[in-house]
């Protein structure tokens, strides 16, 4: 009878690891963003915005569109934000809107940072003529004055949702595609690239599968960034009146505001009602960025926290 050896370690099956690995990645998540203040009041704000555009007839006391009271009421229980020009509620037209901005805001800032991604690591590992071309490319979208090109652009598209996510597509990518060209250049001699092209890789396949996963935290910090950039000047784009004030958003009612003078007609809260939403949303997803970087990056902590680490070290 043979001595017993060592008992062999169980290999989880490849399904179960990749489970467990998805789990462990959310739990270091998780944990990262409860120990940072600013992480944690972010997303916060965000859960909570999320909450509010998904579920707007819970909170809600009418239908946007209904003209139901009188108009330009003041503030009161009933009408917490007063009613517009039209006799409806003014805090029911804040709320519904919303789910239309969130939507825009990801849509856009997930259409940009894959824009800027493909762009600006494409360059970087290419080289020679098309970094040279795509560089060129980047360095236009760069020195245009982007509120202008937004006008010019918004005018000749027909006003709406549609148009508005366009124009902040287009206009918006630039800035981050500079970012991730550059760190692409910093991995393009890395030793695991050219195991890659060694073993016959394609260009598309190293790009996608061996440059991209290690940027994950520039381009979760990028969209972060132009999520920050999207909601102020989609806001803003309607506010010069280049939306369709029938659709609600944030930014129209801003417009809506101002052409039937809300200030003038004391009903001021019409019209600083969803300029401090915008704000809100912006200062969330600011928040989380600025998280994002000091989590990624050590020397962007608080100096009491280092202090706290020295003097317990």
């Amino acid at each position: 009878m043979s001595p017993a050896g060592p008992t062999p370690e169980l290999e989880l099956p490849p399904r179960a690891a990749h489970r467990d690995g998805v789990r462990g990645a959310a739990l270091r998540l998780a944990r990262a963003i409860l120990s940072n203040r600013k992480a944690t009041a972010g997303t916060v704000i965000l859960a909570l915005i999320a909450f509010v555009a998904a579920f707007p007839g819970l909170i809600a006391p009418d239908s946007p569109s209904a003209s139901a009271y009188a108009p330009n009421l003041g503030a009161s229980a009933a009408h917490l934000l007063g009613t517009t020009q039209l006799g409806q509620d003014v805090f029911s037209q804040l709320i519904w809107s919303t789910r239309q901005t969130l939507i825009v805001t990801l849509i856009v800032s997930f259409i940009a940072t894959s824009l800027s991604m493909i762009v600006g690591v494409s360059a970087a590992y290419l080289g020679g003529l098309t970094d040279r071309i795509l560089t060129i490319i980047i360095d236009v979208f760069l020195i245009l004055p982007v509120l202008p090109l937004l006008i010019l652009l918004a005018a000749y598209l027909p006003p709406g949702v549609t148009s508005l996510t366009i124009v902040l597509c287009i206009t918006s990518w630039a800035f981050q595609a500079r970012q991730l060209r550059s760190q692409g250049l910093s991995l393009r001699n890395r030793d695991f690239l050219v195991s890659a092209r060694v073993r016959g890789e394609r260009p598309l396949y190293i790009i996608l599968v061996e440059i991209v996963p290690t940027m994950t935290s520039l381009l979760a910090a990028s969209f972060l960034a132009l999520a920050v950039y999207v909601v102020g000047f989609a806001a803003s784009l309607q506010f010069l009146g280049l939306g369709n004030s029938g659709q609600l958003m944030w930014g129209t009612m801003l417009y809506n505001s101002q052409q039937a003078a809300a200030l003038e007609s004391g009903n001021a809260l019409w019209a600083i009602a969803p300029g401090a939403a915008v704000a809100f949303l912006g200062a969330g997803f600011a928040l989380l960025n600025y998280a994002f970087d000091e989590i990624g990056n050590p020397a962007l902590r608080p100096s009491r926290r280092r202090r706290r680490g020295r003097s317990a070290a």
